[in-house]
């Protein structure tokens, strides 16, 4: 089973026509390709969870909140699918976005909680320079680039501003991203190319959920 081009048509076309009456008017449509993002996806995960333990997966819903944003339109003009680990032993998350001329993956830590947070810099701070060999692997480096995410402008509040890994205590976020031509989407073989790359990542969150299931002497503390 493929993904079908049809499923970027519709998606081109819901950009062109976001409104409530063209949506109402093509539901049906959407439906179709709803359930099939869901079965092709299914299959992906029932096939790879045990690997990456996961727990469970999801296909956002299309609509919007757009009770906060400027952008008034009522339907996001993607289609995004999250895959969970089984906490509290694994950490991290795995997500794959399917939008015409933007379709991209990403795993890693989006939004790390205080304590999460606090903690992964309590590691960097006494062993920042493994921590970089970690995020700097060669073999992940290769197929998805650097590291991204958000970070502060200035030295976290009780960490060292000359520390040597300042750079590493001001992240805020730890994700790699990969992009794809929407011609590699469809391709037999797409599933096969996720899971290449979320297996090179599989170090990362071992290293990651290590760290965030014990304290600063590896004890754990779950």
């Amino acid at each position: 089973m493929n993904l079908e081009p049809e499923i970027f048509e519709f998606l081109k076309k819901l950009k062109k026509n976001n409104n409530r009456p063209w949506f109402k008017d093509n539901k049906s449509t959407f439906d179709t390709h709803n359930s099939n993002v869901k079965k092709y996806f299914s299959n992906f995960f029932d096939n790879n969870k045990d690997q990456f333990k996961w727990e469970s997966f999801k296909v956002f819903r299309i609509y919007k909140d757009v009770r906060f944003s400027k952008d008034k339109t009522p339907y996001k003009t993607h289609f995004a699918i999250g895959f969970h680990r089984t906490k509290p032993n694994y950490r991290g998350g795995f997500y794959i976005h399917l939008q015409p001329g933007n379709t991209f993956i990403a795993s890693g830590f989006w939004n790390p909680n205080k304590d999460d947070l606090y903690r992964i810099r309590k590691e960097i701070e006494s062993d920042g320079d493994y921590f970089r060999e970690v995020i700097e692997n060669k073999k992940i480096t290769k197929k998805w680039g650097a590291i991204h995410g958000n970070s502060l402008k200035v030295c976290p509040k009780g960490f060292d501003k000359n520390h040597p890994n300042i750079d590493l205590l001001r992240y805020k976020q730890f994700i790699f991203v990969k992009n794809f031509q929407d011609e590699m989407v469809l391709e037999d073989n797409f599933r096969d190319t996720v899971n290449e790359h979320f297996k090179l990542l599989l170090p990362f969150h071992d290293y990651f959920s290590d760290v965030l299931t014990t304290d600063l002497n590896g004890q754990s503390i779950l």
